[in-house]
C-alpha cells in the first residue's frame, strides 16, 4: 500500500521547470510543464551518466508526449512513464504525483 508524501508547495516548481525532492531516500525529480497542477515524477539520476541531473533537464514535446532532456548527455525520458527514447533498456522509474490543497505529493512506500 502506497502513501503520499508532501514534497513542497505547487508555487514552488516554476512552470516550464522541474525540482528535485528526497522521497524514501530516492532523489525523484518533479516536472511541472505548464503553469497548471499537470505534474510528473520521474528518477532524477541519469542512468547514462550516473549523475543527478535530470531535475534540471529541458522540457519538449515530440509526438503529443512530454520528454525531458538530460543537460549532460542529451538523453530524452518521457515524462509520463520514465521510457529512455533512445535506449528503452536505459528507462526510469516514475512516481504518481498530485497536488493537494495547493501541496505537491508523491506516492511512496
Amino acid at each position: 500500500m502506497s502513501r503520499w508524501q508532501t514534497v513542497c508547495k505547487l508555487e514552488a516548481i516554476l512552470p516550464a521547470t522541474g525540482v528535485c525532492a528526497l522521497v524514501d531516500g530516492e532523489q525523484i525529480a518533479i516536472f511541472r510543464p505548464r503553469a497548471d497542477e499537470e505534474l510528473y515524477a520521474i528518477s532524477n539520476i541519469d542512468p547514462f551518466a550516473e549523475a543527478s541531473v535530470l531535475s534540471r533537464g529541458i522540457i519538449a514535446e515530440h509526438q503529443q508526449d512530454l520528454w525531458v532532456a538530460s543537460p549532460l548527455k542529451k538523453q530524452r525520458f518521457r515524462l509520463r512513464d520514465g521510457l529512455c527514447m533512445e535506449d528503452a533498456s536505459r528507462s526510469v522509474r516514475s512516481w504518481p504525483v498530485r497536488v493537494r490543497e495547493g501541496l505537491v505529493e508523491v506516492a511512496c512506500g
